[in-house]
């Protein structure tokens, strides 16, 4: 079953500090042990008053003194046990969580944006805070009960035949009466949670969609509308739950009413077995006192598979993405690239998203170190496909790429991401400050550098008008910046990597007319030595490059000069013409002078 699956693997990355494990679940069998040696010990001590009652004898201390000291002894270590377990499991268990974070994050941030695209961030952060916490959870639950109660159930237990196998087999059926009752309960409630979880997720994505996009619901009046529709994911689940909790209220009820049975039945056979001569008051006493510890254990053994059926579709969700596999990762013979040249080749490239359609096909063409290709075509045409191959967002399907006569995938992928610098239509800036931004571009930038790189970029107007300057916190996506702000701040992060090959995709979008043409001549000098790929539709980009490479359903069609493709009146004159409002006389005139 997925229960005992996910629980054993959740157990298992407890791997990395096997010594502590092996302590705990050392301490935890010697705490089961002395549980059970009490009750013996006890039942012991009543036997020994009864018979000297019976022999009508005085009793003396040192026929007692044996036995008490031994109780007390075992009393002792079980406290002793107890600290010791609840100390360490406490401490083992919080780092652990913090361990599992720390995988889990490191392992989403090498997925290809592939997965991320179609995985929402809100997601992908609930699934990580709910599973790491929850393993926190049953890895205390584990060395606090659960260990000691496996070792009480499926190991003492079974020697208690040896005290009185008529008293120990009636535990034994009662052992085996909530194991079925459990499985029972189990497997109608498993699949149900599931989907309980499902609507969990909806509920999270949601409520994270809202959040993040509080500017558009205010400014359309959704409000009512937003609660309206999270009341009804609410109620969904609250309708998915109900049953659930129902089927572990009626296996609480009944695990109760067992325990209750269980009592009552010890003592009557107990006292039968007695007046036959075939068990003492002790062993009826111990017995009973093992009736009650092994209900208790019982009773939490049933309150945490519930609770572990509860949690279990966010585990499952916890290890789904931990073994989702990265389908762009260095070859196992992969090599750093070093500082590259920048000269970039196509060959007969193609891929897929789905399989069916082709995103590009057959692409290929070659660009020349310190190159500036721009690439235009209308929407899903495969421009921005096509670069993502490049600095291996996917990798191609067929053909190949290389980059100084090296095929890319022989290349470690921080190697190659190195050599490319990215400029993102969406700036994509962290709630950090300005500099700690960026700083991503690199780490070790001397001030001189930054500031040549806002310089560069036109940014450091709006830099002194901040009121901490470089030390400015620009919110969550760089919401407290405008739209320009945010583009050149995200010009000059990839500036200041100062990589050999440069990725434009609608960098300019955001900026306005007078902004743009004093960024274009920046860029123009930013540029130089360097292979530029420019993904634009503004004319005033298009025309300087030194190529121009037109995509048409995922294939190129043209490839030339802006004044070859202009006299060639084809599918990039079409393009000007639809995207720019441009009459043919007008492409006419924005062509370069020669």
């Amino acid at each position: 079953m997925q229960f005992f699956k996910i629980y054993i693997r959740v157990l298992q990355l407890l791997g990395p500090e096997k010594r502590l494990v092996a302590l705990l679940v050392v301490a935890n069998l010697g705490l089961a042990a002395a549980q059970f040696a009490e009750p013996v010990l006890f039942g012991r001590i009543i036997d020994v008053l009864v018979s000297a009652q019976a022999q009508n004898r005085t009793l003396e201390w040192d026929a007692l003194i044996p036995l008490l000291s031994a109780w007390v002894g075992f009393g002792l270590f079980t406290i002793a046990a107890a600290v010791l377990v609840a100390l360490h499991a406490d401490r083992l268990s919080h780092r652990r969580r913090l361990a599992a974070m720390a995988q889990y994050f490191d392992h989403v941030l090498h997925l290809p944006l592939g997965f991320h695209t179609s995985v929402h961030s809100g997601r992908l952060l609930k699934t990580m805070l709910d599973g790491a916490s929850n393993m926190a959870g049953v890895w205390l639950s584990f060395f606090r009960e659960n260990c000691s109660s496996f070792v009480a159930l499926f190991i003492l237990l079974p020697l208690s035949l040896f005290l009185n196998w008529r008293l120990a087999s009636l535990l034994i059926v009662l052992v085996f009466f909530f194991g079925i009752l459990t499985a029972f309960v189990l497997r109608k409630t498993e699949g149900l949670q599931g989907e309980v979880e499902r609507y969990n997720t909806d509920l999270a994505e949601r409520a994270s969609d809202a959040l993040g996009n509080i500017a558009v619901i205010q400014s359309f009046t959704r409000v009512e509308a937003e609660t309206k529709e999270m009341r009804k994911v609410s109620a969904a689940l609250l309708s998915a739950q109900i049953p659930v909790l129902s089927w572990w209220a009626m296996a609480a009820v009944a695990t109760r009413a067992s325990a209750t049975i269980t009592l009552v039945g010890i003592f009557l056979l107990g006292a039968s077995l007695h007046l036959q001569g075939l068990a003492s008051i002790g062993e009826i006493v111990t017995f009973m006192n093992f009736a009650t510890l092994l209900i208790g254990k019982l009773e939490h053994v049933v309150s945490f598979v519930n609770w572990v059926l509860l949690i279990l579709p966010k585990l499952r969700e916890f290890f789904d993405v931990l073994d989702t596999e990265s389908t762009v990762r260095d070859r196992p013979d992969a090599v750093d690239a070093g500082r590259l040249t920048g000269r970039v080749a196509f060959d007969h490239v193609g891929f897929s998203y789905d399989g069916r359609r082709m995103a590009v096909e057959d692409a290929s063409f070659t660009v020349e170190s310190g190159q500036t290709v721009a690439l235009v075509g209308s929407t899903g045409s495969g421009k921005s496909t096509t670069l993502g191959l490049l600095h291996r967002i996917f990798d191609p399907q067929q053909g190949c790429i290389t980059i100084d006569g090296r095929d890319i995938r022989d290349m470690t992928l921080v190697s190659l991401r190195r050599n490319i610098g990215v400029v993102f239509q969406e700036p994509m800036l962290f709630a950090r400050s300005i500099e700690e931004n960026l700083r991503v571009g690199n780490p070790e930038a001397t001030a001189e550098e930054i500031d040549t790189a806002l310089t560069r970029a036109q940014a450091m107007d709006f830099i002194a008008n901040q009121p901490d300057g470089l030390k400015t916190i620009v919110g969550e996506r760089g919401r407290s910046l405008s739209g320009g702000e945010r583009q050149r701040l995200s010009i000059a992060r990839a500036l200041l990597k100062d990589p050999p090959i440069m990725i434009f995709d609608e960098a300019t979008s955001a900026l306005d007319a007078t902004t743009e043409r004093q960024l274009q001549a920046a860029l123009d000098a930013a540029t130089q030595g360097r292979t530029t790929f420019v993904i634009a539709h503004r004319l005033s980009t298009v025309r300087n490059a030194d190529r121009i490479i037109v995509f048409d359903h995922g294939r190129i069609v043209e490839s030339g000069s802006f004044d070859e493709l202009v006299a060639r009146n084809g599918r990039f004159a079409v393009l000007a013409r639809a995207q720019f409002m441009a009459p043919a006389a007008e492409l006419e005139a924005m062509r370069p002078a020669t």
